[in-house]
């Protein structure tokens, strides 16, 4: 057996991807709501039965679409990480890669807000499901923040800052799903304004009185998360 033969896709890794190919473009096109597995059977070419073999719901195939973001999110922004080793210019590129991705979504925006709201939605960005895209998240702050020069960030809170900048992400996300202003101005001006007061407050950070805080907030992030 060649080893182009042995690493081919399965026929069932094929659906499943056409699946997936399918849902995604049609959450893009026509939002969650008029997304449904029937339309995506009927696009794909196989039966209700087949697509909930590979995806039991609809949610599901949200996780994907999470997923999808954030390697796009996570893909765009590391090569730009290595244009500057400032902290704070740093954050700002993940940030707003993190924005471009979701613009396609915009204006469908609510029905997926809609569907995520209740805690125990599985496609609830806080939830168990979510957590694979979450990490994605998270890993991209981590490598903003750890390459970052040293001098920028005490380092006793590199390890608890990611953490924190993902749930500042979800909750500017949040708010960009309200922002109506036309390219969510509003919006860029938000992380504008956020990455001022954050550069402004960096220098206060090597008083150590003035670190208690941030390390609670932190501590508190981290047990959340547990």
């Amino acid at each position: 057996m060649t080893t182009e033969a042995a690493e081919a896709p399965t026929k069932s890794e094929r659906t499943r991807a056409a699946i997936r190919d399918v849902a995604l473009r049609s959450f893009r096109e026509r939002g969650y709501d008029a997304t449904t597995i029937r339309l995506i059977a009927h696009e794909a070419g196989i039966s209700v039965g087949t697509t909930n073999y590979h995806f039991a719901s609809k949610n599901d195939l949200v996780q994907e679409l999470y997923l999808d973001v954030q390697l796009a999110h996570r893909g765009a922004v590391t090569p730009l990480l290595e244009t500057t080793d400032d902290l704070v210019d740093r954050l700002a590129l993940v940030f707003r890669t993190g924005l471009a991705e979701l613009e396609p979504y915009h204006r469908f925006a609510p029905e997926f807000l809609s569907a995520a709201m209740s805690p125990r939605s599985s496609v609830n960005p806080l939830s168990e499901e979510s957590t694979p895209s979450r990490d994605i998240v998270v890993g991209v702050f981590r490598d903003a923040v750890t390459g970052a020069k040293k001098k920028s960030l005490p380092a006793e809170f590199e390890d608890g800052l990611p953490s924190a900048l993902m749930i500042a992400h979800l909750l500017l996300a949040l708010f960009w799903v309200y922002d109506r202003s036309p390219g969510q101005r509003h919006t860029q001006r938000l992380v504008d304004g956020g990455l001022r007061l954050l550069r402004l407050s960096l220098p206060l950070l090597r008083i150590r009185v003035l670190r208690a805080p941030l390390r609670e907030l932190l501590d508190l992030v981290a047990e959340v998360r547990a």
